[in-house]
């Protein structure tokens, strides 16, 4: 049964830590008295990102195909459980 293979949906009420911004910056807008603070991404969706990339750079072409979206899905769920594994172990 592929179901019980599938990474379970995560919902709004799962919001996880993320980890705060993974490249802060502050960019000078007109001078040095006004600096404008940027988060940039968060550090979970920075993980997900590598955790994803680093998958979908060991699969085959026949692993490619995303029927319906469900294998994007899976992989995108996934990546993101990682992320958060990542961020606990950093945590420890």
């Amino acid at each position: 049964d592929r179901t019980t293979n599938q990474a379970p949906a995560l919902t709004m009420s799962d919001e996880k830590d993320n980890g705060g911004p993974a490249f802060p910056f502050e960019y000078d807008a007109d001078n040095a008295s006004n600096r404008v603070p940027h988060t940039g991404m968060t550090l979970r969706d920075y993980f997900a990102a590598k955790a994803m990339q680093g998958w979908l750079a060991t699969f085959c072409e026949r692993d490619m195909v995303f029927p319906s979206g469900q294998n994007a899905d899976a992989i995108a769920r996934c990546s993101y459980m990682m992320a958060d594994a990542m961020l606990k172990a950093r945590n420890s």
